[in-house]
């Protein structure tokens, strides 16, 4: 048996003043259209994953976060496709105003209650924001 390897994703929690979560409608991508999901985007080789994860906002919604700044809430060990690693760092701050940066990837970016998400969240985003929400910082799931 080989030496494992794991694709590692890096995703995005921006609040509003009302605690509410910043979440966009995927299109055109080949998975999971019509759902939503937060900033993300995956780590690229030679960059760490604060700095990508800051990368990743300024590429998707055009907003400048401090790579320093970012605070990892959860870590997620998914299965999908293949062994997945997802990191959800969270920004309480950032410069710039949210715009939907890539509208052939993205319908629109959109503040939600977490305590009231939609159905059509992607389902591991929202099993990953219920766990920061009650404080858990690891979790598994699909294997």
């Amino acid at each position: 048996m080989g030496r494992y390897q794991a694709c590692i994703d890096l995703h995005l929690i921006l609040r509003d003043e009302h605690g509410r979560v910043l979440l966009g409608e995927r299109q055109n991508t080949g998975w999971a259209d019509g759902q939503l999901g937060l900033p993300s985007g995956h780590l690229e080789d030679g960059e760490s994953a604060r700095a990508g994860a800051a990368r990743e906002a300024e590429e998707e919604i055009g907003v400048l976060i401090k790579s320093d700044e970012l605070r990892l809430v959860h870590l997620m060990h998914h299965y999908t496709n293949s062994g997945r690693v997802a990191l959800f760092f969270e920004a309480g701050s950032w410069t710039g105003e949210i715009t939907n940066t890539e509208p052939d990837k993205c319908a629109g970016w959109n503040f939600y209650d977490l305590a009231d998400l939609p159905a059509n969240v992607v389902p591991y985003v929202a099993e990953a924001l219920r766990h920061v929400a009650a404080g858990q910082r690891y979790s598994e799931r699909g294997w």
